[in-house]
């Protein structure tokens, strides 16, 4: 990204970009600030936008070959179109020879880094990688936001709001906007204010939820079971999340077991390595064949309702059930 600040800062940007990885905010930011750079509000002559795989390849290279009116460049972002995950030759030799009055931005949620077209944007130094940010940098920008509003959290404050609030940017973003509003008379943010008006992440619903499971705390995993439905939240999402946290327990363990650190473990399974301590002390809690027999249960549980065999809501009851009695 720091190549890419200074691209935007200095206007020497490139013919083409690819942006990528895990953290939607900052793509979307920075692809408001690549627009902004190279086209004026009122210029709709010049500015193209595509958004998944119903333009063909032909359409976008003629607009990509006209060019612009009176203006200086023309600009075309496609998002989410998925040649990176295949390939297309066309595409592929076309955006070797990108003609200089145009700019071309791709916008990823997933790439195959094995790809051709990958593989051309990073030997032009234009893959751009947006990542799950990290604890400290996550402190410094909810720090830097709160100060504009005049407000200020301390160290111990700001950490208690992660583990609360999880660490999408997105989300972040949303319970600042709320807490803000919230303490509109206080200079300082406090645990007691997150916890009045912040949202607790599903994730860390389905954390609390599994950690029950673990202490054979059947009554208050179904509880927290319960209280999710009450909210809203699809039974097969749930058993989504439970699977995927189940996965990542027995991720942790194995990793832990070949001594890697945190922060290891952290980039080898895109988790913040401060998150990856709670996973950590939660998998600690499990045998690994305990891990690995609850994952394939999820798959089971899965395949029931999918063959009718069992309900949604009770799929996942009876998976509770069993892990926490």
């Amino acid at each position: 990204m720091k190549a890419l600040n200074e691209d935007l800062k200095t206007g020497n940007l490139k013919q083409i970009y690819l942006f990528y990885g895990a953290e939607s905010y900052l793509r979307r930011q920075y692809l408001k600030r690549f627009k902004q750079a190279l086209v004026s509000e009122d210029d709709e002559m010049n500015y193209h936008y595509y958004e998944g795989n119903d333009t063909s390849v032909s359409d976008f290279i003629g607009i990509a070959e006209t060019l612009p009116f009176f203006a200086d460049r023309r600009v075309i972002i496609w998002e989410n179109s998925g040649f990176f995950k295949t390939s297309d030759e066309k595409l592929y030799n076309y955006l070797k020879a990108v003609p200089e009055s145009t700019k071309i931005l791709f916008v990823e949620a997933e790439i195959d880094k094995r790809g051709k077209l990958f593989k051309l944007f990073h030997s032009l130094s234009s893959a751009v990688e947006f990542p799950v940010q990290g604890e400290e940098m996550l402190k410094r920008w909810i720090g830097t936001t709160l100060k504009k509003e005049n407000k200020q959290i301390t160290e111990r404050a700001a950490t208690y709001f992660l583990d609360k609030v999880g660490t999408d940017m997105e989300n972040i973003h949303t319970e600042l906007e709320k807490l803000i509003c919230y303490c509109l008379g206080e200079d300082i943010i406090t645990e007691k204010s997150i916890d009045e008006i912040c949202t607790p992440h599903i994730n860390n619903h389905i954390f609390d939820m599994i950690e029950a499971v673990a202490g054979k705390r059947q009554p208050e995993a179904l509880r927290l079971y319960y209280d999710l439905l009450a909210l809203k939240e699809p039974p097969m999402r749930i058993l989504f999340l439970i699977a995927r946290q189940f996965n990542i327990l027995l991720q942790v363990k194995e990793l832990k077991g070949k001594g890697f650190d945190n922060k290891s473990i952290g980039a080898k399974i895109n988790l913040p390595g401060f998150v990856v301590g709670k996973y950590s002390n939660q998998a600690s809690r499990f045998k690994m064949n305990e891990l690995k027999e609850a994952v394939l249960s999820c798959i089971d549980a899965e395949e029931a309702v999918k063959t009718g065999n069992l309900g949604d809501r009770m799929s996942v009851e009876l998976l509770i059930i069993k892990y926490s009695q």
